[in-house]
């Protein structure tokens, strides 16, 4: 359970208190308009299809829960108590971190800074800050950290000015810089975000898990979330840390993770340092049949996960260590247009890598894990099954049933938000419309970006990646990128049709009818 100080930002009860009247009056409404009839004949294959993918999705869902309880409840704490005890009589040689940042607010990036500092200077161990920025107030803004905490003797920063063509090659510059320090054996390496704060004892209550485990070749933490922004978008990035740490807790049973989170992760430096781990950071790429050679953009998070993941390095998550992060929607006033972007860039991270990921097999990483990387690509499609059988089955059976699914929906996503809550350590009523949400937006931004991964953007820093230069093959791409999307879709809405029998082809008396009128020859 997080401390009080570490709660997230939360929405208002004003907001809360007129969700649960719109949530009353939809209930009354749709209870009300329910068919009486609704168990008829012409309604199994509404049931049967909404049934079979909800059983299917739900019950891995169901998996997922029951993995991160026992993960939090039974293996952690173990692994807390070994960490615990070795890390009260040993530390690491030296520590370096890993800091990018580009152009943040002074004040966010003091706040950082002064955090980081002070967690440096506690733990006690000779630490080396590498500072990648973009901007000379930058220096004088930890400059005047450290002042304020004294210059600690343990603790140096050193400053790298980045290129300003992404993060990847701030990330590789400081990493070979990092190599040539020539890190003693057993040191570790901090790579994290320059608007993310580290509370009290991170350092302290992380570190010591490598000590303990060697085979251990990363680790991320809990996160929570210090919004700029209005009610929507403060639940809206809770929520999402709450399905983050549901399903990091449940693949961190397996010893492996899905990603590990720059915003705060941590790496045994010798692997952090080795030259193919700093190639792939600064020009990962896949060749692709359609779009050819690509550079990622982002997603330096997917690449460290895959180089470890390949070479069968294990990776776990502390759910009870947490980090700040100062988050803000690119354009306070405009949310779903802003959480369709993040959600773009980040799913289009995913979809680069995750096919690979898959190709190695289960060896490297485990039957679970493989298993969980197959069914993100599967879940974007079977997520989107549930509407379209409810919007075939309105349109051309009864307008009536779109009641039924609405209240079916109501009552999953009820359930879905009590047990995120339950492990979450709290509730909001935005979480229920907030999670439909996610996952059809996030179906259909999945299925769209997954016919056109190569385009990549990049919004604090003004970056956008991956078509032709040429404007003919440009327009070339995106007409093929439409048209296989397009056939995908047409594919799975004619077996949906076929399946519910919404639209059955006619018998010979009506065949005979439409040819009486001349309708059909």
């Amino acid at each position: 359970m997080a401390h009080s100080s570490l709660r997230p930002s939360a929405a208002s009860w004003v907001t809360e208190f007129t969700v649960l009247l719109l949530g009353l009056a939809l209930l009354t409404v749709l209870i009300a308009e329910l068919p009486r009839n609704i168990f008829s004949p012409e309604s199994q294959s509404f049931f049967f299809v909404i049934g079979a993918i909800g059983i299917w999705r739900y019950s891995w869902w169901f998996v997922l829960a029951l993995r991160s309880v026992w993960y939090n409840r039974r293996v952690f704490p173990q692994l807390r108590a070994e960490a615990d005890a070795i890390g009260a009589v040993e530390q690491p040689p030296a520590l370096y971190v890993l800091c990018t940042s580009y152009r943040i607010e002074p004040e966010v990036t003091f706040a950082v800074y002064d955090a980081l500092v002070r967690e440096a200077r506690d733990y006690g161990v000779p630490t080396t800050i590498f500072a990648a920025i973009a901007d000379r107030t930058d220096v004088d803004v930890i400059s005047h950290v450290l002042d304020e905490n004294g210059w600690p003797d343990n603790v140096e920063v050193r400053y790298m000015f980045q290129k300003g063509d992404g993060k990847r090659s701030a990330m590789a510059e400081v990493l070979r810089a990092i190599s040539r320090c020539m890190p003693p054996e057993g040191s570790l390496l901090v790579s994290m975000d320059g608007d993310i704060r580290l509370e009290p004892g991170t350092l302290e209550r992380s570190l010591p898990f490598f000590l303990c485990q060697e085979a251990l070749g990363a680790l991320t933490t809990n996160n929570n979330a210090l919004v700029t922004g209005g009610d929507a978008t403060k639940e809206w990035y809770d929520l999402r840390y709450a399905q983050r740490h549901l399903v990091m807790s449940s693949m961190s049973l397996s010893n492996r993770l899905l990603v590990l989170t720059g915003r705060y992760s941590v790496f045994r430096a010798e692997l952090a340092t080795d030259p193919s781990f700093i190639e792939l950071v600064e020009s990962d790429h896949v060749e692709h049949w359609r779009f050819g050679n690509f550079k990622f953009l982002s997603g330096d998070d997917k690449s460290t996960w895959y180089w470890l993941l390949k070479r069968g390095w294990k990776m776990i998550y502390l759910p009870d260590v947490y980090v700040s992060g100062f988050e803000e929607l690119p354009n306070r006033k405009r949310f779903f247009a802003s959480t369709i972007e993040l959600m773009r860039r980040w799913y289009g991270n995913m979809l680069r890598t995750s096919n690979r990921a898959i190709q190695l097999g289960p060896r490297p990483m485990g039957m679970f894990t493989w298993w969980s990387l197959v069914d993100q690509r599967l879940s974007m499609w079977t997520t989107l099954v549930g509407p379209m059988v409810a919007l075939l089955v309105t349109l051309f059976v009864r307008p009536s049933f779109i009641f039924a699914y609405l209240l079916w929906i109501l009552f999953t996503r009820t359930l879905a938000t009590l047990v995120l809550a339950w492990q979450r350590g709290r509730f909001s009523l935005l979480w229920i419309p907030l999670l439909y949400y996610n996952q059809i937006g996030g179906a259909l931004l999945k299925t769209y970006v997954s016919f056109r991964f190569n385009r990549q953007k990049w919004s604090r820093q003004g970056i956008s990646t991956g078509e032709p230069s040429d404007p003919v093959a440009a327009r070339r791409q995106r007409l093929m990128g439409h048209f296989i999307h397009g056939v995908y879709v047409s594919c799975m809405l004619f077996v949906l049709i076929i399946t519910t029998g919404v639209l059955m082809p006619p018998d010979l008396v009506s065949l005979t009818i439409l040819q009486d009128w001349g309708i059909v020859p």
